[in-house]
């Protein structure tokens, strides 16, 4: 069972932030803890928020951002179905899944420590996505019993596809998560 942090947690909210709020909080605590007890002590009580920083500025470096975003992203685009396919089984087979390819509403079945989620990918390139394809993605979790779902998209969702998809508990993979994902 995997352990999930409690979403309005403040180490959560922290990973959403940005590396320097963590840091500028490790500061503060040192500060205030300093005040009264050994250097040591306060150094220790900074720990976690350093460790949080330390992370997040690392996940932040790996991620491109502007211009850089917009051609790794054209880059995708621009792949034979094929080559996005193996990039994305190579990318999930890291993060320790077990792939393997279906047909239907889903292009992928992940599969770890029994959980399988269903994914979505074969429209990546469309310059506009509405909710029909959401819509069938989560038809296909439900009939096949699926922990959850992605839907992998290069292009531009719809308002009403992302407010679906957040309704419905999809993830969307896109933008510098697909970019650090498929890594072209």
């Amino acid at each position: 069972m995997a352990w999930k942090l409690p979403e309005n947690s403040l180490f959560a909210i922290l990973l959403r932030q940005s590396w320097w709020m963590s840091a500028l909080l490790a500061l503060v605590v040192f500060v205030v803890v300093r005040s009264f007890m050994e250097w040591g002590y306060a150094l220790f009580a900074t720990t976690p928020f350093t460790v949080i920083a330390l992370m997040v500025a690392w996940k932040q470096i790996r991620v491109p951002s502007g211009a850089r975003l917009e051609r790794a992203l054209e880059k995708i685009r621009n792949l034979a179905w094929e080559d996005f396919a193996q990039a994305l089984e190579k990318a999930f087979s890291a993060e320790g899944y077990a792939v393997r390819r279906v047909k239907g509403a889903a292009d992928f079945e992940l599969e770890k420590l029994g959980y399988v989620t269903l994914v979505c990918a074969r429209r990546w390139k469309v310059a506009r996505t509405g909710m029909e394809p959401l819509r069938e993605l989560v038809a296909a979790g439900e009939k096949r019993d699926a922990r959850g779902c992605r839907y992998v998209v290069a292009g531009v969702l719809t308002e009403q596809a992302r407010e679906y998809a957040t309704k419905q508990g999809v993830k969307l993979v896109e933008g510098a998560e697909l970019v650090r994902l498929v890594r072209v």
